[in-house]
This record gives C-alpha cells, structure tokens and sequence, in this order.
C-alpha cells in the first residue's frame, strides 16, 4: 500500500495562469492545450506531496475563480456581509487526471454538502446520496424526529410523570439513530485504481478505531478518486483547500491548502491508492 503521510504548505507567493476552463455541462474540465501544462504532466505519477503539484494548483486556481463568480446556486461562505443564512465554510478539492483517450484535465468536488445539496453542476456526485426522497435515511430521519416532538411534549407536560416513558423513547432514538448510522457506512464501497471495491466498514475495521467516523466518505478526495476510477481516468495530482470562514472547533483559513483528514480519509485513501 502507498503511505498517506505529508502535509500541504501553504503557497501565497505562487502565481499560476489560468490554462484551464469549468465547463458547468460536464463533469471534466480540460485544461487548454498548451507546451507548459504537457511539460507539467510529463512523468506525473498520483502522490500525496507536501506542496501541491503546479497543475493541481492551476485546478484550483481555477475552481476559486468560479466560486467567486458563479450564479447557480447560494451558499454563506461568510465572506461577504448580509448573505443570508449561517456562515459556513468548506472544503474543496480539485484532482487533476488523464481520460482514456489521453486529455488532461481535472475533476472537482466539495466536502460534505454544498448550499444543502450533494448534486452541482461541475462537481463530481458523492459516493452514497443521502438525500433521495423516500430512501431509508429519509424514512429514518422521519421517525428519530417524531420521537423528538414526542419526548418534548411529554416533558413539557409533567417529565416527573412521564418519565418511564420519556426513558423508552430515548433508548428507541439512540436504538434507531445507531441502526441508521450503520445502514449509511453500509452503503459506501470505494474502488482503487485496479477496479478492487471495498465497504466502508471493511476499511475502518482495519484501524485502531475498528469503525468509521461519522462523515466518513464524504470528503472530497475520496469523492474525486470514485469518480475518476469509475469513469477510467488515472489521477495524477491533487489539491484540497478551505473556502470561507473557519469553524470555532479548528483554525483552517480561507484560500489556504489542507492534505486530506487523517481520520476519516486516510484510512480509505489507503485503500483507494493501493498499488
């Protein structure tokens, strides 16, 4: 297995040009034929390095460029005053790759969801959707909050009374949240570069935690590499960076670039990188 270990450095003194374009109609965005970027690409084999790769960079460059400037969707970054809605950040990542008939270019994803969706035009799809109408998670999430307003109002009306009860309608939430969260890491399988496929729970019960975090698999790098093997494209570089304001629980900074997250992607990397 190749090791996932290093740490991006932050590269404001780099100044790129822009050799690339994000057409919203698919999903790969090639970079304009150029000598530079073929030079760039020459002998360019996948690594997780500790300062990203000039054409990730280029990939990036590009994608902040369309998040200042896009009009589809709205989402509080926390970078401009009066936006409705709370401010909230996010990761992005950019993976630059080959197509099978050889045109370089690169993918790009965001972490998690984006203005309270997983579909954008110009972002690859997330391994599992939890957001179809009527699925289970759905369904689920249905009913763990039918007992919220259930427990709520049995407090509100006497909890001394009621507190048996209120007791086993806590026990049932914990039982059915547990039960949901383990249904969803059933769903995520993840595919390496030889067409090998893997469940979540596979991969995690392999590490010290024998389990995976929750949000496990929603990253943007995993993201990136299903996409890429699914669609034949062999990655060749990528680059994950913070966009908006940082929550209180870390200090990532805007515009700054991060390595993948040791706890929830590292595990799966390793499975996804695997030689």
């Amino acid at each position: 297995m190749r090791r996932i270990s290093g740490f991006y450095q932050n590269t404001p003194g780099i100044a790129v040009t822009m050799y690339s374009h994000v057409d919203e109609d698919t999903l790969f965005c090639p970079f304009v034929e150029s000598e530079e970027v073929n030079a760039l690409a020459q002998g360019l084999t996948f690594s997780l390095e500790k300062t990203p790769h000039p054409l990730a960079l280029i990939a990036a460059t590009s994608l902040q460029q369309h998040l200042r400037y896009q009009q589809n969707w709205q989402h509080n970054f926390g970078l401009t005053a009066g936006e409705e809605g709370p401010a909230i950040g996010k990761m992005f990542g950019v993976l630059v790759v080959r197509t099978k008939e050889g045109e370089l270019g690169y993918l790009s994803a965001f972490s998690g969801k984006l203005a309270g969706g997983n579909h954008h035009a110009g972002f690859v799809p997330p391994v599992f959707d939890t957001l179809v109408p009527g699925d289970f998670l759905n369904v689920g999430l249905i009913e763990v909050t039918a007992i919220n307003k259930e427990i709520s109002f049995l407090e509100s009306v006497g909890a001394a009374e009621n507190a048996a009860q209120i007791h086993l309608l806590k026990t049932t939430r914990k039982e059915r949240s547990v039960g949901l969260q383990q249904k969803i890491f059933e769903q995520y399988h993840f595919l390496n570069a030889a067409g090998e496929s893997k469940s979540l729970i596979a991969i995690f019960e392999e590490t010290p935690a024998g389990k995976p975090a929750a949000g496990a698999g929603e990253c943007a790098a995993p993201k990136l590499l299903q996409y890429a093997f699914l669609q034949g494209m062999e990655p060749l570089a990528l680059a994950e960076f913070w966009w908006g304001l940082s929550p209180k629980s870390v200090n990532w900074k805007h515009g700054h670039f991060y390595p993948p997250c040791r706890e929830k992607c590292a595990p799966i990397l390793a499975h996804m990188l695997a030689s």
